[in-house]
């Protein structure tokens, strides 16, 4: 059976919660009607008992709430709150707790300043025994306010039950990649720097900022994507193979990784480049220059595309380049893990063509794999090319909101962030913005609707 549990969303009139966070849970609760689950919202806002149920009841019916599981949750309370007063947030708590059985999940939408100045609020506050905090992106500021956030978080509740969300390891995709590797001979054998040459994730986008640049403008490619995201994705990438699926030997596993991972070459300055769109087309829209975009400070010096080569160095991958890009504006979307192999010791004479290197591309979104295998030609049999082989995987029940909040709900950390893995994402990307901030990277300018420069990747379609 499933522990009774309580969320309470703190920032429950916010963006977040209404676009990602209900949506997510609704696909849930269509999964598992039964889940014995309250939901509770919180804000500073005046919303009212009502205006948060009619927000919640249109949120859940977007992510594929049926009207019988809309029926169960009619009935949500809502509490008007000041999250950073310790008096107000100890009221709601003895409000909300249930009994000595039951699971209380204090779910942080809120902006990374505040969840912050709420934590420490909560040390005033007497905590339920079974609480759990789901803390969203990003986790600090650097690995210094990483490290304090650490050490605060450590005295409200045990780190197991510290959910630092990266919705990314709720994507489907993200999970399948653990049962590509460890459940098939074919691949297990060969994932390692004596078959392959260099790994590449990509998340580029044809999607740009309009609207948005005000909030995108304090933190970039580079730290809204690639610092959670896109090295989170890697860790499981290139992680050892566990000897159970569970979150602690997950856990231990990417964190290890991630401990291990250095700069390309070990300097910034040649490991990363930033670059940031100029006026262009996509398609048929029109997209303005970013740095004309309302809310963009031009002082910020803020890139929109970021790349960081790095390495792990360790047995299985020393010498393998794995290169993180993220991009907007772009004149394609590639979301994708692209694994390529080393070429053959010894072709054979008599066979003809340039590139034989093979290629297995995982797509992130859509939820697609593709491998390129060298294959003789149609024409001439001895004229080598390159022939693909593609599937679909499997399709999603849940977001991957859904996921993560699954996990949540039931107290399991495995798609949550470990805080020393938080700290060593930060360890990296302070490398990267340091050598930004001296001026030793330049910033390159690429026209919105363009590809990605061919000297950057490859970002295979």
């Amino acid at each position: 059976m499933t522990t009774p549990t309580t969320l309470l969303v703190l920032g429950a009139s916010g963006d977040l919660t209404r676009r990602l966070l209900l949506p997510g849970l609704g696909s849930l609760l269509e999964r598992d009607p039964d889940r014995p689950l309250r939901i509770v919202g919180a804000d500073r806002a005046d919303l009212g008992a009502d205006g948060f149920a009619d927000r919640l009841g249109e949120a859940l019916a977007e992510g594929g709430a049926s009207d019988a599981v809309l029926a169960r949750h009619r009935e949500s309370d809502y509490h008007r709150l000041d999250v950073t007063d310790a008096d107000e947030f100890a009221r709601v708590l003895a409000d909300v707790a249930g009994d000595a059985n039951e699971r209380l999940v204090l779910y942080f939408a809120l902006p990374p300043a505040v969840t912050e100045r709420a934590c420490h609020a909560l040390t005033h506050c007497d905590l339920p025994p079974d609480t759990h905090l789901a803390m969203e992106k990003p986790f600090g500021r650097d690995q210094e306010s990483a490290r304090a956030l650490n050490e605060l978080v450590a005295r409200l509740v045990p780190d197991e039950r510290v959910h630092r969300v990266d919705h990314f390891l709720g994507k489907s995709t993200v999970i399948d990649v653990m049962a590509l590797r460890f459940a098939n001979r074919m691949t297990q054998a060969v994932w390692s720097a004596d078959h392959i040459a260099a790994i590449e994730i990509a998340y580029d986008e044809a999607l740009a900022l309009e609207g948005r640049a005000g909030y995108y403008d304090h933190a970039g490619a580079l730290v809204d994507m690639i610092q959670s995201h896109l090295l989170q994705v890697m860790a499981v990438v290139a992680m050892e193979p566990p000897s159970q699926i569970t979150g602690r030997e997950l856990r231990d596993a990417k964190s290890a990784v991630l401990r291990a991972t250095r700069l390309w070459g070990g300097d910034a300055a040649t490991a990363s480049r930033r670059g940031r769109y100029t006026a262009g087309t996509i398609g048929e829209r029109h997209v303005p220059n970013y740095l004309d975009e309302t809310g963009v400070d031009p002082a910020r010096d803020t890139e929109t595309m970021a790349q960081v080569t790095v390495e792990v160095v360790n047995q299985r991958w020393r010498g393998v380049p794995i290169t993180l890009r993220s991009g907007k504006a772009l004149g394609h979307t590639h979301k994708q893990i692209v694994i390529t192999f080393e070429d053959v010791r010894h072709l054979p004479e008599g066979f003809r063509g340039a590139d034989t290197r093979d290629r297995l591309i995982i797509g992130l979104d859509p939820d697609v794999m593709e491998l390129r295998l060298t294959t003789n030609g149609t024409e001439d049999p001895f004229e080598l090319e390159q022939s693909t082989f593609a599937t679909e995987l499997r399709r999603a029940e849940l977001t991957a909101y859904g996921e993560v909040l699954a996990a949540i709900l039931d107290g399991e950390a495995m798609l949550s962030v470990r805080g020393d893995a938080a700290e060593e994402c930060w360890r990296l990307t302070d490398e990267v913005l340091a050598a930004w901030k001296a001026g030793t990277v330049p910033m390159e300018d690429y026209e919105a609707g363009s590809p990605v420069p061919g000297d950057w990747g490859p970002a295979l379609g």
